[in-house]
């Protein structure tokens, strides 16, 4: 293998391992984001040369994706009813609220990250306000007629486990079920709606092809195998058993640190060897050249 080659066998390994460390810092400096999730470089070969004699020698490295990972992060307890977690692999599906028309894949997104709120629009939101969906294909709103204050809406007390919400009415007493943004409520001793509007979720068959779309929220791809079927008025229920929401709990970042440490030394030091071996090779240009003098 010729010396330039060896140079360029030490650039791929400086890049690759530099674009690494990229993953690695944004790892750490989101250990505290509810609902992140760990990424990971994955490395390959470049194309070797052949020498003769049926051997080759490598070109060096490249990155051949970088992989989220989607294990169960830890459930931190928290005192706000609207801050929920999933246990299981399931999403919560979220619409921006200029959206025109939230039963498409496109307008859809999903997330991790339960720090919902009531806003004064009495929509259930996320911090940057994108509207929470119900399993009847529409943003959660709780509505007040000004007419009845034993169904309009006052708090939010529970959601249980299927996603099922329950709220004090003004009056202060009433507890109602959550009915949809169609009506104003149903008062529990009435029974729970049938069919009930909960709080709606999206799998992914393959969620490794989810895009990044920022502020914790992940764009559906074609690849990921989410259903067009799951932003409609058929979205899926928790069953509250293998797969169900926890109310006052966030799911923390699934980054662990003593694992990001460690991969941080590897890299580095991969990176250190591959600075070495352009500085060797370099100093081997310098000889064949000093010969030519």
């Amino acid at each position: 293998m010729s010396v330039t080659s060896a140079l360029y066998t030490g650039v791929s390994g400086l890049l690759a391992n530099g674009d690494a460390m990229n993953v690695i810092g944004n790892n750490i400096s989101n250990v505290n984001t509810v609902g992140y999730k760990e990424a990971r470089t994955n490395f390959s070969d470049l194309l070797s040369a052949n020498i003769g004699n049926n051997s080759q020698i490598g070109k060096g490295v490249q990155i051949q994706s970088v992989q989220n990972i989607f294990t169960q992060g830890s459930s931190n307890t928290s005192e706000n009813v609207t801050d929920l977690s999933i246990q299981g692999d399931s999403f919560f599906i979220v619409k921006n609220p200029s959206a025109p028309d939230p039963t498409t894949p496109a307008e859809g997104l999903l997330t991790r990250a339960g720090s919902f709120h009531v806003d004064k629009n009495l929509f259930l939101v996320n911090p940057d306000g994108y509207q929470v969906m119900g399993t009847d294909g529409k943003p959660i709103q709780f509505l007040n007629s000004n007419s009845d204050t034993t169904t309009d809406f006052g708090r939010v007390t529970k959601i249980d486990s299927q996603g099922i919400i329950t709220y004090l009415a003004q009056d202060g007493i009433t507890q109602c079920y959550y009915n949809g943004s169609a009506a104003t409520g149903q008062k529990v001793t009435a029974g729970v709606p049938s069919p009930p509007i909960t709080i709606a979720t999206a799998s992914a068959l393959d969620p490794t092809a989810l895009k990044k779309a920022g502020n914790s929220l992940w764009t559906p791809t074609g690849d990921s195998g989410v259903s067009t079927a799951l932003f409609s008025a058929q979205s899926f229920t928790p069953n509250g058993t293998s797969e169900q929401i926890l109310s006052n709990t966030l799911e923390a970042s699934n980054v662990d640190m003593a694992t990001e440490f460690v991969k941080m030394i590897v890299t580095q030091r991969a990176y250190s060897a591959n600075s070495k071996t352009i500085t060797t090779t370099d100093q081997m240009t310098q000889e064949v050249l000093g010969l030519i003098r």
